[in-house]
């Protein structure tokens, strides 16, 4: 097997893959996802307030801000600039805290807040703005809240936003439309062109067209799962591990889409056995659409150890010693796909007539 043929093919790929319509499908159909997502019921575009703050002298209330996760805080120099920037909307609310403003809270003295509020800004966000600055304002003064306040959640004790149960679906559908689709399909489009005969008739072998297909699919995918998870904010405190969770996931999409490539004959077959087996790939992750459903079901697909890890590690923090057991068994999975495509290949050099369409 030789690098330098494998880089020469998988060059060719590069550069006339773009030209494939299921190579900018895989691109273009996650990104557009997301966008819908985040539009329909995420807040891509709605963001978090965003409170301005000038503070004249050493007030606690911008450290105690800057700690709250359901706000943007912006700081500015002086009142004017704050002016400037809740005239044009930069900031939802802004707030001029005077010199002492610490003390006279606390004192007898009275203390005086200046405030500014754009004109425009939604109605919800100043008073989760207001909310928080009394809140913040009782806690400097030293003042209990004169209410405690028990909530009680009614039906479904499982609370998550719906952004986060269309995650997996989207990561898997990049994953798979990347990793095994185009592989795939470049390797059925090959063979009814016969360039393929044409192609392992000179010193290259199968196992290096195959191969170079299968790391096209690695690439592509790989990178478009880490440009998903950045775009749904996804991409957590552990890069490392996520980026070598979708290397795996990447791995065994393209291994099947090479076995898949080289076993169809035609596209119109390739796309009916892909629309037949479309539910047994994205399983697992319409069982995260439904936490109602028990969660062992989805152990029973394959594709269940490409998401489960991602998504315990993105949406629950989890560390190497949570996901290892998936990870192992994803591995396997990996290493029997890869033996399977081993053998074929051996087999199609003794009988060429096992690979529609790879001899004439």
């Amino acid at each position: 097997m030789s690098l330098r043929r494998i880089a020469i093919l998988l060059g060719k790929e590069l550069i006339w893959g773009p030209r494939n319509f299921l190579f900018i499908f895989a691109i273009i159909i996650p990104l557009v996802l997301t966008l819908l997502i985040n539009l329909l019921v995420g807040t891509y575009f709605s963001g978090k307030p965003r409170l301005g703050v000038t503070d004249a002298g050493t007030s606690a209330f911008v450290a105690q801000a800057r700690s709250l996760d359901g706000i943007v805080l912006r700081e500015y120099g002086d009142a004017a600039a704050l002016q400037d920037a809740v005239t044009r909307g930069a900031v939802d609310l802004g707030v001029v805290l005077p010199a002492g403003f610490d003390e006279q809270l606390k004192g007898d003295a009275a203390a005086t807040l200046t405030v500014y509020v754009y004109g425009e800004s939604l109605l919800k966000n100043r008073a989760i703005l207001a909310t928080a600055i009394t809140n913040l304002i009782r806690d400097l003064s030293g003042q209990p809240s004169p209410v405690t306040i028990v909530s009680e959640t009614l039906g479904d004790s499982v609370t998550m936003p719906w952004e986060q149960r269309l995650l997996p679906l989207v990561v898997l559908m990049t994953v798979i439309l990347g990793g095994s689709m185009v592989p795939a399909t470049s390797l059925v489009e090959e063979k009814q062109k016969r360039t393929i005969t044409a192609i392992t008739t000179t010193s290259t072998s199968l196992g290096e067209l195959f191969l170079a297909k299968g790391i096209l699919g690695v690439l592509i995918s790989l990178t478009m799962g880490i440009v998903i998870l950045v775009l749904n904010g996804a991409f957590g405190s552990q890069p490392l591990l996520l980026i070598g969770l979708l290397f795996l996931g990447a791995t065994l999409a393209a291994s099947f889409g090479v076995l898949l490539g080289a076993l169809v004959k035609d596209i119109n077959t390739l796309f009916a056995t892909i629309k037949g087996i479309g539910i047994l790939l994205y399983a697992p992750a319409i069982i995260y659409l439904f936490p109602s459903i028990p969660a062992w079901i989805g152990r029973i697909f394959p594709t269940y150890y490409i998401i489960t890890p991602i998504v315990e590690v993105t949406q629950n923090g989890a560390t190497w010693s949570a996901i290892r057991l998936d990870v192992g068994i994803l591995i396997l999975l990996i290493l029997a796909l890869m033996g399977i495509v081993a053998f074929i290949t051996r087999q199609a050099r003794s009988r060429p007539t096992m690979l529609p369409g790879i001899v004439s």
